[in-house]
């Protein structure tokens, strides 16, 4: 910039001289993450490799999430468990939704898509065992 388009102190910078701001790609999956903990009977899964889990499963283990930016859009993949007998349907419409507002309201980007994979469905109660 010329030192007669510098701006001066209190002036205001017309949107087109301002800079931008990019939002990286894991910023976005720490949102989906943080999300995923307010829904109520969903949680974390553990990794697997060719059907081979790596870790150990539970509730309360970090979800695998994926997040890419595009411009103004971005697009979600969550591997998730939920747990039984909760309604998947459910669980991952709320969390779907619930994704799409927070990545909206913190960042300003339009999540087009929010893939949500639900690899493992644990038994709830006191033993974590199923009743025969």
């Amino acid at each position: 910039m010329s030192a007669e388009l510098e701006p001066q102190v209190g002036e205001v910078v017309a949107p087109e001289h301002r800079g931008r701001t990019e939002i990286a790609d894991r910023v976005l999956a720490k949102i989906a993450t943080r999300a995923l903990s307010e829904v109520e009977d969903a949680g974390g899964a553990a990794r697997r490799v060719l059907g081979v889990r790596l870790g150990r499963d539970s509730m309360e283990r970090t979800p695998w999430v994926t997040a890419k930016v595009d411009g103004g859009l971005a697009t979600l993949r969550m591997r998730i468990s939920v747990a039984y007998p909760a309604p998947v349907r459910e669980v991952t419409r709320h969390l779907r939704e619930l994704v799409r507002t927070r990545v909206g309201e913190l960042t300003g980007l339009d999540v087009r898509e929010v893939d949500i994979d639900v690899s493992r469905l644990p038994a709830t109660g006191p033993s974590g065992r199923r009743v025969r």
